[in-house]
């Protein structure tokens, strides 16, 4: 009767559930019952490791941990149908934290002798098991950052835990388009504000009025004050929802340079919120750093604001936010600079004689920087119909000025030649086809290695349909190009996550790296690579890797099924690199993307091998995809 009763609700339990009746009946061989009166300590942190695997039938338990100082620091809770006490039985020499029952509690033991043979040799149930251990220790982990930030930091913390609904103003003052300027002027006054909301005949939102559209739009032109104010107001109307966090309205006032926004929450307008307003919760403002990008008309003027972006890098990171929101600011951020940049350049140089389009590629076009990276470039123009001269002279000068003012502004030029100011990454848009064209249906090792570096590319300034049209003609030129994709395949299999088949983490043997391994190129590299072949052939037109695997979720492919695993490896692993450069500037040294892993703790070091593996898993499934093709 028990093992019937313990059957039937792991049958009902992830990862259990996956399991056939026969295996199920033979794990719940010689199953206890226990119970655990309210208050119990059922482990104690340092004592004794768990013998059985606890899977609790009614109750709860609460999992912490105790400081030297005494302090308890709280790490989980479980309820009916979790399990608890694995790690503690895998590692088998002394309990890692403090397990207490919340409320009376009944669990079923479940010995260690039956599960671990199962865990050896049924890999979909073992691949089960961590993943959601994995995914559970992730959440916890970026919780307790933010927990302890929210604890010990600044006001900055409140951009990433408070939501527009708490912070915009409740009560909108509105008026209709079709009142004149000066009585619109005299409803903000008399309301001391500086924007005004204005309705179009069935009282909804057709455009707002700001003090600046006043000082553009009406005093410096003369315009009569008794005119219409709708014929004034400014029309594009950006909203965020009322449950959207700060940090989401701070990036849409970035992106489209405004200062106020609107704050809807189920179709209705719930309020507003403005720059003031959110950098009334900031220490140090990226607001206020895009506003001085803006207002700089030289590249000197330029140089030093450029150096802004690191302090706010330095400020999310003590900060505790997510690596993927750290790489949007900066992404954000490094685009605004690098638009002013050309906009500065453009304007020494004189009109261009044909359109063009400025794009980057790289962990800049993956939208994954972290502190300042090298320059990688590229410049494509519009066909020139017999004026090549005059734009190959014009965009070779302009070029290399650019070169010369990103290095000014930090960008060191890129060691391998990757930039406009090559003649070979300064092309027309027929030739930038060609090259395309040409590596995918030759896909020699240059060739796989161009197609690696380039096809990440992304608009960042000029004629953006240059490049749209470019990466049209990449989905249509990989179409039915299997052998290409092949290729690509076994060089993204080639490089492999440093991990032995002991399952430990392999580190430089010699030299001056020696007990480190590189992130960047080990780590992420791998996962970078294995979901841009994925991408490619599903036609998603994303280059993030973040969100490739979220496109690529509905899609076939390798990351399919572990898409929401890929996800939280590539936090964790863009986590450790952000944090090691970070740790490294705070010293005073040149940040790289050496990991020792001695530096870690147990269960980072943890972490870091699940994520291996699971880059190991999918990179196996991707070289069973496309067969045993030789390396190049």
């Amino acid at each position: 009767m028990l093992t019937e009763d313990a059957l039937n609700l792991l049958r009902k339990s992830p990862p259990f559930s996956s399991l056939d009746d026969t295996t199920l009946t033979g794990m719940a061989q010689d199953i206890q019952m226990v119970f655990h009166p309210k208050g119990h300590t059922i482990l104690r942190q340092d004592g004794p490791a768990a013998e059985h695997l606890s899977i609790i039938i009614k109750g709860e338990v609460k999992i912490f941990l105790r400081t030297h100082e005494g302090e308890e620091v709280f790490v989980d809770c479980r309820t009916s149908g979790d399990s608890f006490g694995l790690l503690s039985m895998m590692c088998g020499d002394i309990a890692r934290d403090t397990i207490v029952a919340v409320h009376d509690t009944s669990c079923y033991l479940i010995k260690k002798e039956n599960l671990l043979p199962i865990l050896r040799t049924n890999a979909e149930f073992s691949e089960l098991f961590f993943r959601s251990l994995l995914k559970r220790l992730l959440d916890l982990t970026y919780k307790e950052i933010r927990d302890r930030t929210l604890l010990y930091g600044g006001g900055d913390k409140l951009l990433f835990t408070n939501i527009l609904g708490d912070l915009a103003a409740r009560k909108v003052i509105a008026a209709s388009e079709d009142i004149s300027i000066k009585e619109a002027a005299d409803i903000m006054t008399g309301n001391k504000i500086s924007s005004l909301v204005l309705l179009d005949a069935d009282g909804l939102p057709s455009g707002m009025l700001t003090d600046k559209d006043f000082r553009t739009k009406v005093v410096s032109t003369g315009r009569d004050i008794n005119g219409r104010v709708g014929d004034i107001m400014s029309i594009a109307l950006i909203k965020s929802e009322a449950r959207d966090y700060c940090f989401e309205a701070l990036m849409k006032m970035i992106r489209y340079n405004i200062h106020h926004l609107l704050v809807v929450g189920k179709g209705e307008l719930k309020g507003i919120i403005t720059s003031h307003d959110l950098m009334m919760l900031q220490g140090t403002s990226p607001l206020s750093v895009a506003r001085e990008i803006e207002s700089r008309d030289t590249i000197d003027g330029l140089a030093p604001v450029s150096k802004k972006i690191n302090r706010i890098i330095t400020m999310l990171i003590k900060e505790g936010a997510k690596a993927s929101n750290i790489t949007r600011i900066i992404t954000e951020m490094n685009d605004r600079l690098l638009k002013r940049i050309l906009e500065i350049t453009e304007s020494r140089l004189g009109r261009p004689p044909l359109s063009y389009c400025w794009i980057v590629y790289g962990s800049e076009g993956r939208k994954e920087q972290t502190f300042r990276t090298d320059q990688d470039n590229a410049l494509i123009y519009e066909d020139p119909d017999g004026r090549g001269k005059d734009a190959g002279e014009y965009f070779s000068e302009f070029a290399g000025r650019m070169q010369d003012a990103l290095a000014r502004c930090g960008f060191p030029p890129c060691r391998a030649g990757y930039m406009a100011s090559n003649p070979l990454w300064r092309q027309p848009l027929g030739v930038w086809k060609k090259y395309f064209s040409n590596w995918i249906n030759t896909p020699t090792p240059e060739a796989i290695l161009q197609s690696l570096v380039f096809f990440d590319f992304r608009p960042v300034h000029g004629n953006l349909l240059l490049a749209e049209r470019l990466r049209a003609f990449l989905g249509h030129e990989l179409r039915d190009k299997g052998l290409f994709l092949a290729h690509m395949a076994a060089v993204a299999a080639k490089n492999r996550p440093p991990l032995d088949f002991l399952g430990k983490i392999v580190c430089e043997r010699k030299g001056a790296f020696k007990g480190t391994f590189d992130i960047k190129i080990n780590g992420l590299g791998p996962l970078i690579d294995s979901v841009r072949l994925s991408a490619l052939e599903a036609k998603v037109y994303h280059t993030s890797t973040l969100e490739r695997i979220m496109e690529l979720k509905d899609r076939y492919g390798a990351p399919q099924e572990n898409s929401g695993d890929l996800e939280q490896a590539f936090e964790f692993l863009m986590s450790l690199r952000i944090r090691r450069q970070y740790q490294q500037l705070q010293e005073g040294k040149e940040p790289d993307n050496r990991i020792d892993p001695r530096d870690l703790g147990a269960l980072e070091r943890a972490l870091l091998k699940e994520a291996f593996k699971l880059i190991l898993s999918v990179q196996e499934a991707t070289s069973k995809k496309y067969g045993a093709l030789p390396v190049l």
